[in-house]
Protein backbone atom coordinates (compact mmCIF):
# COMPACT_ATOMS: atom_id res chain seq x y z
CA UNK A 1 0.00 0.00 0.00
CA UNK A 2 2.45 2.66 0.88
CA UNK A 3 4.82 1.68 -2.46
CA UNK A 4 1.64 2.61 -4.30
CA UNK A 5 1.19 5.67 -2.62
CA UNK A 6 4.58 6.36 -3.05
CA UNK A 7 4.08 5.99 -7.50
CA UNK A 8 0.77 8.13 -6.72
CA UNK A 9 2.60 10.77 -5.51
CA UNK A 10 5.65 10.48 -7.49
CA UNK A 11 3.21 10.78 -10.43
CA UNK A 12 1.90 13.68 -8.68
CA UNK A 13 5.07 15.64 -8.69
CA UNK A 14 5.89 14.99 -12.26
CA UNK A 15 2.96 16.07 -13.54
CA UNK A 16 3.37 19.38 -11.36
CA UNK A 17 7.10 19.47 -12.93
CA UNK A 18 5.61 18.79 -16.55
CA UNK A 19 2.77 21.86 -16.21
CA UNK A 20 5.01 24.31 -14.43
CA UNK A 21 7.72 23.66 -16.78
CA UNK A 22 5.83 24.67 -19.56
CA UNK A 23 5.19 27.38 -17.63
CA UNK A 24 8.71 28.42 -17.19
CA UNK A 25 9.41 28.07 -21.33
CA UNK A 26 6.94 30.23 -22.29
CA UNK A 27 7.62 32.61 -20.04
CA UNK A 28 11.37 32.68 -20.82
CA UNK A 29 12.31 35.20 -22.92
CA UNK A 30 10.75 37.68 -20.30
CA UNK A 31 11.67 36.18 -17.10
CA UNK A 32 15.38 36.52 -18.99
CA UNK A 33 14.89 40.58 -19.76
CA UNK A 34 14.13 40.61 -16.39
CA UNK A 35 16.81 38.63 -15.11
CA UNK A 36 19.53 40.46 -17.64
CA UNK A 37 18.56 43.46 -14.83
CA UNK A 38 20.63 42.29 -12.50
CA UNK A 39 23.05 40.41 -14.21
CA UNK A 40 24.96 42.09 -17.20
CA UNK A 41 25.69 38.35 -18.89
CA UNK A 42 21.98 37.40 -18.89
CA UNK A 43 21.69 41.03 -20.85
CA UNK A 44 24.55 40.95 -23.07
CA UNK A 45 24.05 37.16 -24.48
CA UNK A 46 20.17 37.54 -24.14
CA UNK A 47 18.68 35.66 -27.42
CA UNK A 48 21.74 32.94 -27.36
CA UNK A 49 20.14 32.40 -23.63
CA UNK A 50 17.00 32.17 -24.54
CA UNK A 51 17.50 29.67 -27.16
CA UNK A 52 19.96 27.57 -25.37
CA UNK A 53 17.52 27.33 -22.60
CA UNK A 54 14.66 27.10 -24.50
CA UNK A 55 16.32 24.10 -26.27
CA UNK A 56 17.21 22.44 -22.97
CA UNK A 57 13.44 23.36 -21.21
CA UNK A 58 11.80 21.49 -24.54
CA UNK A 59 14.21 18.50 -24.48
CA UNK A 60 13.43 18.49 -20.42
CA UNK A 61 9.33 18.43 -21.09
CA UNK A 62 10.11 15.24 -23.10
CA UNK A 63 11.91 13.90 -20.38
CA UNK A 64 9.05 14.41 -18.22
CA UNK A 65 6.90 13.44 -20.28
CA UNK A 66 8.12 9.99 -20.69
CA UNK A 67 8.68 9.79 -17.43
CA UNK A 68 4.88 10.59 -16.98
CA UNK A 69 3.91 7.69 -19.81
CA UNK A 70 6.38 5.19 -17.61
CA UNK A 71 4.43 5.82 -14.77
CA UNK A 72 1.16 4.80 -16.05
CA UNK A 73 2.41 1.65 -16.74
CA UNK A 74 3.45 1.45 -12.94
CA UNK A 75 0.29 2.20 -12.03
CA UNK A 76 -1.43 -0.08 -14.24
CA UNK A 77 0.68 -2.69 -12.57
CA UNK A 78 2.32 -3.63 -15.91
CA UNK A 79 5.80 -2.17 -16.14
CA UNK A 80 7.49 -4.59 -18.43
CA UNK A 81 6.36 -3.18 -21.60
CA UNK A 82 8.59 -2.39 -25.37
CA UNK A 83 6.64 1.29 -24.51
CA UNK A 84 8.90 2.09 -21.33
CA UNK A 85 12.56 0.28 -23.43
CA UNK A 86 11.21 2.86 -26.30
CA UNK A 87 10.86 5.52 -23.61
CA UNK A 88 14.08 4.62 -21.52
CA UNK A 89 15.93 5.14 -24.79
CA UNK A 90 13.99 8.48 -25.70
CA UNK A 91 15.26 9.47 -22.39
CA UNK A 92 18.96 8.55 -22.58
CA UNK A 93 19.18 10.34 -26.39
CA UNK A 94 16.95 13.54 -24.89
CA UNK A 95 19.57 13.28 -22.20
CA UNK A 96 22.62 13.76 -24.38
CA UNK A 97 21.39 16.12 -26.13
CA UNK A 98 20.54 18.27 -23.49
CA UNK A 99 24.42 17.75 -22.38
CA UNK A 100 25.20 18.94 -26.57
CA UNK A 101 23.14 21.98 -25.77
CA UNK A 102 24.52 23.11 -22.49
CA UNK A 103 27.67 22.62 -23.76
CA UNK A 104 27.12 25.47 -25.91
CA UNK A 105 27.31 27.94 -23.01
CA UNK A 106 31.04 26.99 -22.44
CA UNK A 107 31.39 29.37 -25.45
CA UNK A 108 29.95 32.37 -23.82
CA UNK A 109 30.88 31.59 -20.03
CA UNK A 110 32.58 28.68 -18.37
CA UNK A 111 31.26 28.30 -15.26
CA UNK A 112 31.85 25.10 -12.67
CA UNK A 113 28.07 24.43 -12.80
CA UNK A 114 27.75 24.27 -16.92
CA UNK A 115 30.22 21.45 -16.20
CA UNK A 116 28.36 19.77 -13.52
CA UNK A 117 25.26 19.85 -15.89
CA UNK A 118 26.86 18.18 -18.48
CA UNK A 119 28.07 15.58 -16.14
CA UNK A 120 24.46 14.85 -15.04
CA UNK A 121 23.25 14.77 -17.81
CA UNK A 122 25.94 12.57 -19.84
CA UNK A 123 25.42 10.22 -16.93
CA UNK A 124 21.68 10.37 -17.08
CA UNK A 125 22.22 9.54 -21.03
CA UNK A 126 24.33 6.28 -20.26
CA UNK A 127 21.74 5.51 -17.53
CA UNK A 128 18.71 5.50 -19.47
CA UNK A 129 20.66 3.76 -22.51
CA UNK A 130 21.63 0.87 -19.88
CA UNK A 131 18.36 0.23 -18.33
CA UNK A 132 16.23 0.36 -21.75
CA UNK A 133 18.59 -2.38 -22.35
CA UNK A 134 17.87 -3.94 -19.30
CA UNK A 135 14.24 -3.39 -19.51
CA UNK A 136 13.95 -4.87 -23.09
CA UNK A 137 15.51 -8.38 -21.37
CA UNK A 138 13.11 -7.84 -19.02
CA UNK A 139 10.28 -7.94 -21.82
CA UNK A 140 11.65 -10.33 -23.57
CA UNK A 141 11.59 -12.64 -20.58
CA UNK A 142 7.84 -11.79 -19.77
CA UNK A 143 6.68 -12.17 -22.97
CA UNK A 144 8.90 -15.76 -23.12
CA UNK A 145 7.30 -16.40 -19.97
CA UNK A 146 3.74 -15.78 -21.06
CA UNK A 147 3.90 -17.69 -23.74
CA UNK A 148 4.53 -20.92 -22.02
CA UNK A 149 1.87 -20.57 -19.28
Amino acid sequence: MKENILVRWTKLLLDIMFYAGLAVIVTLPVSIRLYGRINGYFAQYYVQLVVLFALSGILAELILYELRRMFRTVLANDCFVEANVKSLNRMGTYSFLIALVTAGRLFLYLTPAVMIIILVFVIAGLFSKVLSQVFDRAVAYKLENDLTI
